[in-house]
C-alpha cells in the first residue's frame, strides 16, 4: 500500500521572502565593522564590562585587571572598539574613559532579530 506523503503549508503564506529584511549597503558595511571588532572575546569581555559599569562608563584604569592585559594592550582594543563605533571615549586628566553608544546593544540585538 503505497504511503501517503503530508501535505505542505503553502511556503508563500509563512515564510517572508528572503529579500525582506535585506538592509542596504552603508548599514551592512556599519554593522559588519561592529561585528568584526566583536570578533576578539577581550573586546567582548571589555564591553560587558563598560555596560555592567555604573552608568554603562568605565575608566580604562579599571579594566586592565578584570580583563588581565597590559594598558598598552586595553587601549588597543579600547581603540577598535570606539573606531567600531561600539564605545565613546572621553578624556578626563590622564584617565580615558569609554561609554557605551546609547542604543548601540539593541541596535545590534534589532540586526540579527527577525524581520517581521
Amino acid at each position: 500500500m503505497p504511503t501517503e506523503l503530508p501535505v505542505l503549508p503553502d511556503l508563500a503564506s509563512c515564510c517572508a521572502p528572503a529579500t525582506g529584511g535585506r538592509i542596504d549597503d552603508a548599514s551592512a558595511e556599519s554593522l559588519a565593522r561592529m561585528f568584526k571588532a566583536l570578533a576578539d572575546p577581550n573586546r567582548v569581555k571589555l564591553l560587558s564590562l563598560i555596560a555592567a559599569s555604573s552608568g554603562q562608563e568605565a575608566c580604562v584604569c579599571d579594566l586592565t585587571a578584570p580583563i588581565g592585559l597590559a594598558q598598552p594592550t586595553i587601549s588597543h582594543h579600547m581603540k577598535v572598539l570606539t573606531e567600531a563605533g561600539l564605545v565613546e571615549r572621553e578624556q578626563r586628566g590622564k584617565w580615558a574613559y569609554f561609554s557605551l553608544v546609547p542604543g548601540i546593544l539593541e541596535s545590534l540585538a534589532e540586526a540579527l532579530s527577525p524581520r517581521r
